[in-house]
């Protein structure tokens, strides 16, 4: 059963609640017990709560799921030399942590969700794999 990181674009889309595809293929995930999380995935999306009550209670969901564990600078590598073959490839990634993000897929041989169109590059020329809802 393939692992799968959601990336935070996805999340904001399921907490929003407006898309029942997303809804219905994150909770399928989650019931599964197929969900990874990564350091900045976790932190993005508490860095967008507002009020400390709601921190917590996300803080505690996104806490339940499995952690990637990896070393810091061997990840910062990583996202660097993603970055680095990517610019010399004429393809500049519009943020720098979608590059850690999918060091994190890569490194632990899982799967991205994803909504994010910077993926997309990183996949061509990496063994990105891209998670789709029919799978």
């Amino acid at each position: 059963m393939v692992k799968v990181i959601i990336d935070t674009s996805v999340w904001i889309t399921f907490f929003g609640g407006k898309d029942q595809k997303i809804i219905y293929a994150v909770q399928e995930l989650l019931n599964r017990d197929q969900v990874l999380i990564c350091p900045p995935i976790y932190q993005e999306i508490l860095q967008g709560i507002k009020y400390p009550n709601e921190f917590l209670k996300m803080k505690d969901m996104l806490s339940a799921l499995r952690q990637i564990q990896a070393d810091p600078f061997e990840a910062a590598e990583g996202a660097a030399q993603i970055y680095s073959v990517l610019r010399t490839k004429g393809v500049t990634i519009r943020k720098s942590y979608d590059c850690l993000i999918a060091w994190y897929a890569i490194s632990s041989d899982s799967a991205l969700f994803h909504l994010d169109r910077d993926f997309n590059p990183i996949a061509e020329y990496f063994n990105l794999q891209i998670f789709t809802m029919d799978q």
